[in-house]
């Protein structure tokens, strides 16, 4: 940082409290220390997604080459969005909302539609909590209750193995199979499809587990029939989400030093014993090895964004919402391109851990990895319980295992509800920000998702977590958001301007190429990107052989338009409030160089600078300077 900078620059610990109280209201928190920050975001951004949706990509799309499209989209949309509201949130000490209306009025629908959909997963995201403590709670019983077909809740259609690698002494020249009711070995362990009725296919005691005793579907598949131990297990999770976050950032910052690290301890401890296990070597060569051909598949391009959105938390409000906790003058650049570097890198090891396993379960049950690979709640609730059940031990790695997915996917929940409250705390901080006001208002959060989400837990569930997980957090309407978010910085508000604002926070001006990614790349891949998606994006819904009527094809019209609406209506409502000031910023935002030009392109000014500010409002800029911040 040159001289002339850091004098003009405020320190890091008296930066401008953009987030000023009103009258009567308490002053906004601010993180303790950098390192909370950088512990809540690898929180929000490393999730189930990294376990059970990249492996499998990579697997599908040809191993390590989908890496490239994977690094493509990264590059050019990931981090430029990331960084894009990591900044918006830490210049303006706003939430989702407030943020982009101090921004540019006109698209306060941007920072609304976001919220929709952050209310969207806090509803469907934390019923895969709910199922990983159900799973939790049985893996302390042995035999695993997946593992046999003795329950009561099998069919005559159920079957198991008897697995080679954990009971060697079976396998052993004169062992005892009497127990086995007089079959023989090779009628045990041989790839036996079909009973009597080639209609009827066998089924393992994995699937039913899953099928009857977790979900319990039914014919009617009615969303009305709650099940009492599932909802004890939902309550269970909304309990321990509630008291991570129900102080604010001084619990939220706390208890992501446990909830954000110990997943990699167990990850590693995963990975460890998967790449020690005889076929590992198999498993990894499917999930590296490349197949070049896949490159001209457009599919394998749209899924590699889509892969980068979701697991980036792009456009969802809640990088604003986090990094607008940050003292003025943190380093966010820097942040932002390490966190991005962590996730990829957690994505790719995990990758690692789950195909080691895979590749293990393969070997022991003679079977060819393709036919085992899954992604999703299979892969969770399915495959990987049944790559456990085969390991001696297998109730403790079970346990290790969802403890390690409980853990993933609660600060991934805690974090999205944090950020709905902030959103709303700071549309309304008179009444808010008071004592008791803000445990008041997540507990009204929570308690308007438990509700919502109990038909999630019906026999019908599965059905609309698909729906939810298909349209309402889809690929179409996060890259319609991205899409006018850079559109916005860059071309309304200026990028040269927002490129001042980062420079008067951090003391330097980022790589060019955001600049001109934010103007004109990454809209164009989002674009593109949303075309190709919107052409394939109504499907028929099917769950164990069940498909619902055109119901779910209008649910997932409104979950999509749901969001989307709300850009248009709020430009409408700025035309109404106040249609000469509709793309004019807030005057308490600190603006260092307000006389240079918003946006110039190649030496050559786009758009000058707008009307230079009154006395006021330099006055009021002095102040900001003056002003501690608020601690935590």
């Amino acid at each position: 940082m040159t001289e002339e900078t850091a004098d003009r620059a405020p320190s890091s610990d008296s930066g401008p409290d953009k987030g000023a109280p009103e009258e009567g209201a308490k002053p906004r928190e601010k993180w303790a220390n950098n390192m909370e920050f950088i512990l809540s975001m690898a929180g929000e951004i490393i999730g189930l997604g990294n376990i059970w949706r990249f492996p499998y990509l990579c697997y599908r799309h040809g191993g390590g080459v989908f890496l490239i499209p994977y690094i493509v989209f990264l590059v050019f949309c990931g981090i430029p969005i990331f960084f894009l509201e990591t900044a918006l949130g830490q210049y303006t000490s706003e939430g989702g909302v407030t943020a982009w209306r101090k921004i540019c009025p006109m698209f306060e629908g941007l920072g609304i539609a976001s919220q929709v959909i952050v209310t969207y997963l806090n509803t469907y995201y934390i019923i895969i909590l709910a199922w990983a403590i159900f799973y939790l709670v049985n893996s302390f019983m042995s035999p695993l209750p997946w593992s046999t077909c003795t329950n009561s809740w099998n069919t005559d259609l159920c079957h198991t193995r008897v697995s080679a690698f954990a009971n060697p002494h079976l396998f052993q020249p004169g062992s005892n199979w009497s127990f086995l009711n007089n079959l023989t070995l090779p009628d045990v362990y041989m790839n036996a499809t079909y009973i009597d009725d080639p209609n009827q296919l066998l089924r393992s005691s994995e699937e039913e587990f899953w099928d009857h005793r977790v979900l319990r579907l039914s014919d009617e598949m009615s969303l009305g029939k709650i099940h009492w131990d599932l909802a004890l297990c939902l309550l269970a999770a909304w309990i321990i989400c509630y008291f991570c976050i129900w102080k604010g950032i001084k619990t939220t910052g706390k208890v992501v030093y446990f909830t954000a690290t110990f997943p990699y301890l167990m990850l590693f401890i995963l990975f460890i014993r998967g790449v020690t296990l005889p076929g590992a070597a198999e498993g990894l060569k499917y999930y590296l090895q490349p197949d070049f051909r896949k490159l001209v598949d457009p599919g394998v391009w749209c899924d590699a964004g889509t892969q980068v959105f979701f697991s980036y938390a792009v456009c969802q409000g809640v990088l604003t919402a986090l990094g607008s906790y940050n003292k003025y003058n943190n380093n966010c650049y820097r942040d932002c391109i390490a966190l991005c570097c962590l996730n990829s890198a957690t994505s790719i090891f995990a990758g690692f851990a789950v195909f080691s396993v895979l590749g293990f379960m393969a070997h022991d049950l003679n079977l060819p990895v393709e036919e085992i690979a899954s992604s999703g709640p299979g892969l969770a609730f399915i495959v990987y319980p049944k790559a456990l059940s085969l390991l001696p031990g297998s109730s403790f790695w079970a346990v290790l295992f969802f403890f390690m997915l409980l853990l993933l996917g609660l600060d991934t929940q805690f974090v999205c509800v944090e950020s709905l409250a902030t959103a709303i705390t700071d549309l309304f901080p008179r009444q808010l920000r008071r004592p008791r006001a803000r445990e008041l208002l997540v507990l009204a959060i929570a308690v308007f998702c438990f509700l919502l989400g109990l038909p999630f837990i019906s026999e019908g569930g599965i059905i609309l977590f698909t729906v939810v997980d298909s349209y309402g957090v889809s690929g179409i309407v996060l890259l319609v958001i991205a899409c006018f978010e850079t559109i916005v910085i860059g071309w309304v508000y200026g990028a040269d301007r927002f490129y001042d604002n980062i420079e008067d926070m951090i003391g330097y001006r980022p790589f060019p190429v955001l600049k001109y990614c934010w103007l004109f790349v990454t809209p164009f891949i989002c674009m593109l990107v949303a075309q190709y998606n919107l052409s394939h994006a109504y499907h028929f819904i099917m769950v164990n052989g069940y498909i619902p009527g055109v119901w779910t094809q209008i649910l997932g019209f409104i979950l999509i338009s749901l969001p989307l609406m709300c850009i248009p209506l709020f430009i409408l409502v700025a035309l109404y409030r106040n249609a000469d000031q509709m793309t004019r910023p807030s005057s308490d935002l600190r603006q260092a160089q307000p006389h240079k030009p918003l946006l110039t392109l190649c030496g050559c000014v786009i758009f000058r600078s707008q009307a230079p500010p009154s006395r006021s409002t330099v006055e009021t800029n002095d102040k900001m300077m003056m002003e501690e911040p608020s601690r935590v």
